[in-house]
């Protein structure tokens, strides 16, 4: 590792991202006629008519174009865009008569799902909040606390700690079992520790500060694995680790059709979920001021695991999941593990001098950039063979939209500079 093959990733990276990946969304998302974003797009980056609005979608998008424009990236385009987003996810998805956010809507914005459900909900806070820091706009701000207040109203259960996460329109909690009422979740937990973060770095309030800090300290008690120190998917209402389930409501394409297990689902651990988990509570630990070096053990743990099961040696990429003890149970490769691994080799390798974390962000840079990129359009592909061959490829969707990917890269050009300047 040295300067020169820094300063190569930086630069392939910047010139992706401002010439092709950022590009693809701005030339297509924005819907003219209804207001917010269309996001469903074939492998030639056409709009494949699947136009309802999920929740995860707009306000992922609204983030996106407000962290590239906090990045210098889009110009005045991202910081209108975003504004434009506001206004629909407020119009049209905010619930007027029990607050809280629609999940989804069809493309005029006419609601089809009413629940409330509080994954969706982190991601409101998360990009009403980073909207409000890009722009001065009180409005992100005062929706970001009013949806965090209603969190902590009708999701906190603090018998046990944490958040439910699946309730109806009016937050009556959802039933049992695949309806999700009864479950807590990595996933949901992480996210909030995400948006919390957003919020107190856009409020600076107290209270903010409390409950983020309260999360971290739950997600490293309760969340991750006590031996291996990998992050455990789903627990029962009192944190007993549970098989992981699919639910009713989903935020992705499941990979598992109805009725069908996972082959291991009360041991699996997913690598991309834990290499983000990681540079989110450093970037956490950074807005609150903490020394990082208190949470080394934490990290280093995460990161080792991840690098000596999660990042495939023969063929580049990062596996999908597998035994927290150690190994792999799934070998495809999915495109937002891809991003975040990126973002979490370049933090370990800060963080240790380490230069095994830099060979690991290398073999995903080269991986990413050789097979999961669809240099045609600009996107990635949403999920690849081992070996690196598509399976899915849309393009875009409900839940595949641009966060994972354009974040992964804003994200590793900052890092990487700073690399750079310590090289100097």
């Amino acid at each position: 590792m040295n300067k020169t093959d820094v300063l190569e990733c930086r630069d392939k990276t910047e010139s992706y991202l401002s010439q092709s990946l950022l590009p693809f969304w701005l030339e297509r998302m924005e819907d003219p006629v209804y207001g917010g974003f269309i996001t469903h797009f074939d492998e030639f980056g056409a709009d494949s008519g699947e136009d309802n609005k999920s929740l995860i979608s707009q306000t992922r998008s609204i983030y996106t174009l407000a962290s590239a424009h906090r990045a210098g990236y889009g110009g005045s385009k991202c910081a209108d865009m975003a504004k434009s987003g506001i206004e629909f996810l407020i119009d049209k998805m905010w619930d007027n008569d029990y607050g809280g956010f629609y999940w989804m809507t069809d493309r005029s914005g006419k609601v089809i799902k009413n629940d409330k459900v509080l994954y969706g909900h982190s991601f409101a806070i998360y990009c009403l909040s980073e909207y409000t820091i890009m722009s001065n706009d009180p409005i992100g701000l005062e929706y970001a606390e009013k949806t965090f207040n209603l969190i902590q109203n009708h999701c906190y259960e603090p018998q046990y700690g944490g958040y439910l996460e699946m309730f109806g329109r009016s937050w009556d909690l959802a039933g049992p079992g695949r309806a999700g009422g009864d479950r807590k979740t990595l996933d949901v937990h992480m996210h909030l520790m995400e948006a919390f973060t957003c919020l107190y770095e856009c409020s600076q309030k107290d209270y903010h500060k409390r409950k983020l800090v309260e999360i971290i300290k739950l997600l490293i008690d309760k969340v991750l694995h006590p031996e291996y120190g990998t992050g455990i998917p789903q627990f029962s209402s009192d944190w007993k680790q549970v098989p992981q389930i699919k639910f009713d409501i989903i935020w992705g394409w499941d990979r598992y059709r109805d009725g069908e297990q996972k082959a291991n689902p009360s041991d699996n651990t997913c690598y991309g979920h834990n290499a983000e988990f990681a540079w989110l509570l450093i970037h956490a630990l950074k807005i609150l001021k903490y020394e990082i070096s208190d949470y080394r053990n934490v990290l280093i743990r995460i990161f080792e695991h991840t690098v000596n099961n999660g990042i495939d040696s023969k063929y580049g990429g990062v596996f999908v999941e597998g035994p927290h003890m150690g190994g792999v149970y799934d070998t495809e490769k999915e495109f937002w593990q891809q991003a975040e691994v990126l973002i979490g080799m370049l933090d370990a390798y800060i963080i240790t001098d380490d230069p095994k974390y830099w060979q690991a962000y290398k073999n995903v840079f080269d991986f990413t950039f050789d097979k999961v990129i669809n240099h045609n359009v600009g996107e990635w592909w949403p999920l690849l063979t081992r070996e690196g061959e598509p399976i899915w490829r849309h393009m875009g969707h409900a839940w595949k939209t641009n966060y994972h990917t354009v974040r992964s890269m804003i994200q590793s050009i900052e890092r990487l500079n700073r690399i750079i300047e310590k090289i100097n």
